[in-house]
């Protein structure tokens, strides 16, 4: 589907119904490769493995951000498809990556706090059951994402539904997820343990309140996701990339730079016995630890 559509915005199916904007798509592309950036020195500095897909996230969006100013620079309605999958699939797939990382996370605040007493799920199987929830998502968006670069409309509209469905299984688990941490908060709050009650740099509250505010925005992005899917090729969501860069763009953003500042890589530190920080932008200047008790993805995932 590389031909020219001149009439793009009236036609059966086009690979956009606005002219892409060249600056938008330069300065999300600048804003995400920054924040990425960070985070993979703050993982490489703290040796917090397990960051690993929250930093695939990153990568996914700055090369799917590519794929639109390689776009924005073709002529309209004379897209090219290889760029418009790039942006198509990578932008749709970094959230997911995101979102194993934030499962992995609650995993380490009920260690941290020795709080597994208070979890629905126990501790070594709460981050196997919603990463393979994740891993099922990303593989069925994945597909739909492949099959949505056919040129035949059967495909295109299979590929769709394929999509909202993996979007749907990411809501259902991701919605999960976020009553198994307030299950966790709450009877927390009521009977603290006593590293949590002891310890004034165990600050757990902190670090769910930071997984509240992630989880929540990467919801909003998904039902956005969903409903623009749904309402299909033509809708008024695909009319105009503002919606984009307000629903998707925009909340994703600040999922990365809340969690610049309030890093999860602390929780690392503490765990190894290292002294804590104030902000996680602090975790650059961290050395690596001589200690022994370096922590290994292994041991959690």
């Amino acid at each position: 589907m590389d031909e020219c559509i001149p009439d793009y915005k009236n036609a059966k199916f086009s690979f956009y119904r606005y002219e892409p904007s060249l600056p938008l798509a330069a300065v999300a592309t600048v804003l995400f490769g920054i924040t990425t950036l960070i985070h993979m020195l703050q993982m490489f500095r703290t040796r917090t493995w397990y960051l690993t897909a929250l930093v695939t996230g990153g990568l996914c969006e700055v090369i799917g951000y590519i794929g639109r100013i390689l776009n924005a620079n073709e002529d309209p309605g004379c897209w090219t498809l290889g760029p418009y999958v790039m942006q198509s699939l990578l932008i749709l797939l970094a959230p997911p990556f995101m979102a194993a990382s934030i499962y992995m996370i609650l995993g380490r605040i009920i260690q941290l706090t020795e709080g597994e007493p208070h979890a629905l799920i126990r501790r070594q199987w709460l981050t196997k059951i919603f990463v393979l929830g994740d891993v099922l998502s990303l593989l069925m968006q994945g597909s739909g994402g492949g099959m949505m670069a056919a040129k035949t409309q059967t495909m295109i509209d299979l590929g769709e539904n394929l999509i909202v469905a993996g979007l749907f299984v990411q809501l259902a688990f991701f919605g999960c997820f976020v009553a198994v941490a307030a299950v966790f908060h709450l009877r927390m709050a009521r009977r603290p343990t006593p590293r949590a009650a002891r310890d004034p740099a165990v600050r757990w509250r902190t670090y769910l309140a930071t997984l509240y505010v992630a989880s929540g925005l990467i919801l909003v992005r998904s039902v956005f996701r969903v409903v623009e899917y749904i309402m299909g090729n033509d809708s008024v969501l695909m009319r105009s990339e503002v919606y984009l860069y307000v629903f998707d763009t925009l909340l994703m953003l600040v999922v990365f730079v809340w969690m610049n500042w309030f890093h999860p890589s602390e929780i690392g530190l503490l765990l190894r016995g290292e002294q804590p920080v104030a902000n996680g932008l602090e975790l650059i200047g961290v050395k690596r630890p001589k200690s022994e008790g370096a922590e290994s993805l292994s041991s959690e995932v």
